[in-house]
């Protein structure tokens, strides 16, 4: 019957990626297709990428420009990634491009990196919102205003986030390595910018810095999911297609990194409470061969846990993560290892240890069989992109600005194709201490260098390629609430569970799974102490079959993600499969739930990582403020499961429990009586339902289940203030707590207030007055929750600035929310909160991961999607006095309290 089925469908839908069955407009030339991706060229230099794919119920619109901060001049750092933020200012057709979208429920955003930056929005499939992108586009590639009054706020904005980030060791630390790497090339520098540039920038250097780089001939265009493509490209071709190619070529960029004659080193001392030591080694360009093996090679040395690094660093307790990043570019990159450990840890000894590891692989080669791990965990993340059409629309935009796109197949195939000698190869090639930046320089008789390889010509290195065929596509799948539960069906199984499934076909057979147990009563779960929180990640790291390695290899043989996490009450376990793996996934998950290994040397580790990420975040002002709201709201006692720590009682929990208190909460409380199964996508619902019931039918919860209500208390107001030192950026937060559940006639009007006040932090009217106007932070934004079964809402919010802007920050917050109370919303404020709500939900039901998460949620409450259909009935139904009223019912200015972290000048905050 399924492949019936399949053999039907396929008259029904086109296969994945059609090419235009009409003929090519005007000015319009076919270029190379792989694997479902087709490229077109206009005749003024634009380069368009479609990628149809009918089973996806969205569309995403990328267009990527071949400019980054590898093109800017001297004293234009941050240049190309301010000019990202000047381009949601709009223009004289556009002028409100960031509310224009939240009303359309787009989800959008733009990257800058260093060789491109890239405009991106997702949204619900319908032709009207896809031309109204396409043209958007179009015209901000040319029409952006860039104006000197947008460029006094945004230039604040870029530099608060640069000074967010400063308040960052890992990101200090990899700006100054690739600083010391880079003698000349511009990859030296960081893409914010630095602090002068960005507060110097003039508008004239910057509106020529966009008319130069902001040209068709410099830029791609990719659509990607479920979209017509003889109209779409007819679209293009009119709304593209009207911009002339500039007369002037762009400006050529001609230099090129020097080969590094010896170690280089950098030290870097700031306030932070981890530390972090780092290698860096020249590579070569995306494009070159040896970039597969040397893929292959970071793995092997960064993966975890099967990774060398990790081994010899978390396993032998000197670190408590260790990794590798390899930046693939348009000019030769760099290979980035690094360790993380704990203030107490000796950084050096870590740092010379990270040096024989990586430099001593000629005594140990790396093996066929790390080799084959390797691959398969790269191949596996390859192959989910491939499974979704919007995933690898913005994937391959890196591609794009290394130089073509088909490079991303090509390196898949590259990858494929590795052995052990040659990632051995590469590493006696690269991995040299002269092409290392960490050391000093040496003098010796006989210098080895690691000459880096110049990339090879493209258009004969793609000449004729093709790929492969393209993943098979799935259902066009209706994701509306009514089909969606005529889809749906819901059961109790026989050992008390409750499971719901949605199969449909999908791209690349794949399929999606939740899973959440719940257990304890309040008086049980008393004194419980850190224990219930180590249990799912110990879950993570073996069985009593496989340990941590082999668990790894297996779930990337089978194609597998699996998360759990868990709590005093509950664990919760997500799976993305594919339906010939889904059994053994399943059996897998089972013997993780119910026989984890709880090896005692992973334990420690995780108890240190545990540790060394409450000490980090001791001086950040994010975690600090939070934390400080936590325990002002707090009204727990001493022992309960929800009472909150400080951070010194964290760390001391955490250095306080025993492997044998983990294991003993695994025994006490753990079963799957009170579950939830949910799955969506491609898999046989009764075998997966018989395979449940002999998995999990005779796991019982030794202490059964009762849940813990949350009801309102009220909370004193408060105004606190902590300092953080040495850290440039803080955060402001504020909250009101009051009693209402989801079932409250305001709730639907909340939710549409808190939307308009800060629902976005380039559209709302806290984004608009703080970012978009006065420029003081680059996220703003608040929120609006409510119980379901417990009277408890909360609406909240928060802010980055810089520490000596607080106070304005938190005066104009009250401000804003005084002319809330008093002047209320409008009507067309109402109209485009609904519209952009509505749309939001209806693009979020398109995503397989949401779906099974809101199936999951609906049968632990006894729901069904009509409750989900009274809510935006409710929301369309919504009148400008109802959700006035209802403002001034539950917020009240006097009953607001904030907390602000950072290090304040002179006092203030």
């Amino acid at each position: 019957m399924r492949l019936l089925s399949l053999l039907l469908l396929a008259l029904l839908v086109p296969a994945a990626g059609p090419a235009p069955a009409a003929g090519l407009p005007d000015g319009v030339t076919a270029g190379p297709s792989v694997e479902g991706i087709h490229e077109y060229r206009l005749d003024n230099g634009l380069k368009v990428l479609l990628f149809p794919d009918p089973s996806k119920a969205t569309v995403t619109v990328n267009v990527t420009y071949r400019v980054g901060s590898r093109h800017e001049g001297y004293g234009e750092t941050g240049m190309a990634h301010l000019l990202e933020h000047m381009l949601f200012k709009g223009t004289p057709d556009h002028p409100d491009i960031p509310g224009e979208m939240k009303k359309r429920g787009m989800s959008k955003n733009a990257t800058t990196s260093l060789d491109r930056t890239n405009y991106f929005e997702t949204f619900q499939a319908d032709p009207a919102q896809l031309e109204w992108a396409l043209r958007m586009e179009a015209d901000r590639m040319v029409n952006s205003k860039v104006l000197a009054e947008d460029l006094a706020s945004e230039m604040t904005v870029v530099r608060n986030e640069l000074e967010a980030g400063e308040n960052n060791p890992v990101r200090v630390l990899v700006q100054r390595l690739m600083s010391t790497a880079y003698l000349w090339h511009n990859y030296g520098n960081s893409t914010i910018g630095a602090r002068s540039d960005v507060e110097g920038v003039e508008i004239a250097r910057l509106r020529d810095f966009y008319r130069t780089w902001y040209r068709p001939d410099n830029a791609v265009l990719m659509v990607a999911g479920r979209f017509d493509a003889d109209a779409t490209l007819a679209l293009v071709a009119d709304s593209f297609g009207r911009i002339p190619r500039p007369a002037a070529a762009m400006p050529a960029l001609p230099t090129r990194e020097p080969v590094q004659d010896g170690e280089r080193r950098v030290t870097v001392r700031r306030t932070g409470d981890v530390k972090v030591a780092a290698l860096a080694y020249h590579i070569p360009a995306a494009a070159h061969a040896d970039t597969a093996a040397l893929a292959v090679l970071a793995q092997v040395l960064g993966d975890t846990p099967a990774g060398r690094l990790h081994k010899a660093l978390v396993e032998g307790g000197k670190a408590t993560g260790a990794g590798a990043a390899k930046f693939e570019l348009h000019d030769p990159g760099l290979l980035l290892l690094y360790a993380q450990l704990p203030l107490e840890g000796d950084v050096d000894e870590v740092a010379a240890l990270l040096v024989d590891q990586v430099e001593g692989l000629d005594g140990t080669p790396v093996t066929e069989a790390e080799v084959e791990r390797a691959k398969t965990a790269l191949l596996k993340g390859i192959e989910r992109q491939l499974n979704d059409a919007n995933q690898v629309g913005l994937a391959i935009s890196n591609l794009v600005a290394a130089g073509d796109w088909r490079l991303y197949f090509l390196r898949r195939d590259r990858i494929e194709a590795v052995s052990a000698a040659d990632v051995n190869r590469v590493a006696g090639a690269y991995l040299q201490a002269s092409n290392r930046t960490a050391g000093v320089f040496h003098p010796t008789a006989e210098p080895r260098r690691a000459v880096i390889p110049e990339a090879p010509d493209l258009a004969t290195l793609l000449d004729g390629y093709k790929g492969r065929p393209p993943v098979a596509a799935g259902e066009v799948f209706d994701a509306s609430l009514g089909n969606i539960e005529a889809r749906t069906t819901r059961s109790t199984l026989p050992f008390g569970a409750k499971l719901a499934v949605l199969p449909k076909d999908t791209r690349g057979d794949t399929v999606r799974g939740r899973i959440s147990l719940h257990f304890g009563h309040e008086d049980t779960l008393m004194h419980t102490g850190a224990a219930p929180g180590f249990v799912g990640a110990l879950m993570r790291r073996g069985t009593t079959e496989l340990d941590r390695e082999a668990l790894a290899d297996r779930l990337d043989q089978l194609k597998a993600t699996v998360g759990i996490s868990s709590s005093a009450t509950g664990a919760s376990v997500s799976l993305y499969t594919t339906r010939e793996h889904l059994p053994e996934v399943m059996q897998l998950v089972a013997d993780m739930l119910r026989r984890p290994a709880f090896d005692p040397d992973e334990f420690e580790q995780i108890r240190l990582q545990a540790i060394t990420g409450v000490q980090s975040q001791v001086t950040e002002p994010g975690p600090v403020a939070g934390r400080a709201l936590a325990l002002h709201l707090d009204h727990y006692p001493e022992g309960h499961p929800r009472h909150v720590l400080t951070f010194d009682e964290q760390v001391a929990a955490y250095r306080a429990v025993t492997l044998d208190q983990v294991r003993q909460f695994h025994r006490d409380f753990y079963g799957a009586d009170h579950a939830e199964f949910s799955f969506v996508g491609d898999f046989d619902p009764a075998a997966l339902e018989a395979q449940l019931v002999s998995l999990f039918g005779d796991w019982k919860s030794p202490d059964g289940y009762e849940r813990i209500p949350d009801p309102y208390r009220p909370s004193e107001v408060v105004d606190l203030r902590r300092v953080t030192p040495d850290k440039p950026n803080a955060v402001f937060l504020f909250r009101t707590d009051y009693p209402m559940t989801q079932d409250d006639p305001d709730y639907p009007a909340m939710e549409v207030a808190t939307w308009i006040f800060g629902g976005g932090a380039l559209k709302s009217r806290l984004g608009d007055r703080l970012r978009q106007q006065e420029g003081l932070s680059y996220g703003a934004g608040a929120s609006h929750a409510a119980g379901i079964l417990d009277d408890n809402a909360h609406f909240s919010g928060y802010a980055i600035t810089a520490a000596g802007n607080v106070p304005r920050v938190g005066a104009a917050f009250r401000e804003e929310l005084e002319r809330l109370l008093a002047d209320g919303i409008t009507a067309e404020e109402l109209d485009d909160a609904v519209a952009g709500l509505l749309k939001a939900r209806a693009k979020s039901r398109n995503e397989d991961a949401n779906l099974v998460g809101s199936l999951e949620f609906q049968l632990y409450y006894g729901f069904t999607t009509e409750r989900a259909a009274k809510y935006e009935q409710a929301l369309r139904d919504l009148t400008v006095e109802q959700v006035n009223a209802a403002i001034r019912r539950h917020l009240d200015p006097e009953r607001i309290s904030t907390v602000v972290a950072g290090d304040f000048p002179d006092g203030a905050g």
